[in-house]
């Protein structure tokens, strides 16, 4: 498996934008997928973004359409998510996964990755 470090979250303000950045050390992950999902306090984990390995391909949540960007640098081993107009509905921890496959559709879920991050918080005040 892909051992992976979230960083770069924090408290922001509405409106205002975080860039979370996920290592990878290990295995090396550029030959899959890899994706974004985001835990509330008493929700399910959502999926956020993902980026496939063949053809740079983006998939995004519908909440985060327009406002989040997903991206890769595979010589860095690192993936990022950019995240402006931030909102309250985007507090949650963010978790990073890779070593994904995608099954096509269009649709991700957490069953199509093998390696997770521990999490990094974000908090969107009011």
């Amino acid at each position: 498996q892909v051992q992976l470090v979230e960083s770069g979250g924090g408290l922001v303000q509405v409106g205002g934008s975080l860039k979370l950045s996920c290592a990878a050390s290990g295995r090396t992950f550029s030959a899959y997928a890899v994706g974004w999902f985001r835990q509330a306090p008493g929700k399910e984990r959502e999926f956020v973004a993902a980026m496939t390995w063949i053809g740079d391909l983006r998939y995004y949540g519908d909440s985060v359409k327009g406002r989040f960007t997903i991206s890769r640098d595979n010589a860095k081993n690192t993936a990022y998510l950019q995240m402006n107009s931030l909102k309250p509905e985007d507090t949650a921890v963010y978790y990073c996964a890779a070593e994904g496959v995608y099954r096509g559709g269009g649709n991700w879920s957490e069953a199509d990755f093998r390696s997770w991050g521990q999490g990094t918080p974000v908090t969107v005040s009011s």
